[in-house]
């Protein structure tokens, strides 16, 4: 049975965020700004409906779907973008498919403690951050 993801959660680290805002095409200014960002996550769970929240003091951004049901998603606060996008499960972990220009984007979230892992996939980037459940 897969994990309640609800919570709210802080942001501890992150790898190869850069290398995945250069795989979206995001231009070099607003890459340093990103970077400089410490997002915080606040996820709602229950049963198939989830809202996933991504806080920061720049820009918030707010992703709400039902686990199974493809969706087209509007990814202008991000980059400019749409896509279809689709979640499930595998296993204990949350799988997102965005189908769209840019190939092999997506992500995946699972909990390894008390601590909320979020894998960003985009061309042949992998940007790795890592949340600690705060309440």
């Amino acid at each position: 049975m897969p994990p309640n993801l609800t919570g709210y959660y802080r942001f501890v680290s992150q790898m190869n965020l850069e290398d995945y805002l250069q795989a979206l095409n995001i231009n070099v200014v607003l890459r340093k700004i990103v970077l400089l960002l410490k997002p915080d996550k606040e996820i709602e769970h229950q049963g198939d409906h989830m809202v996933v929240r991504t806080l920061s003091p720049f820009r918030n951004y707010v992703m709400e779907f039902e686990v199974g049901v493809e969706f087209e998603e509007d990814l202008r606060v991000v980059d400019g973008r749409k896509c279809q996008t689709i979640v499930t499960w595998e296993e204990e972990q949350l799988v997102c498919v965005q189908k769209g220009e840019v190939p092999n984007r997506g992500w995946r979230h699972w909990m390894e403690g008390d601590k909320l892992h979020l894998e960003l996939t985009a061309k042949d980037a992998v940007c790795k951050q890592v949340f600690k459940k705060v309440r």
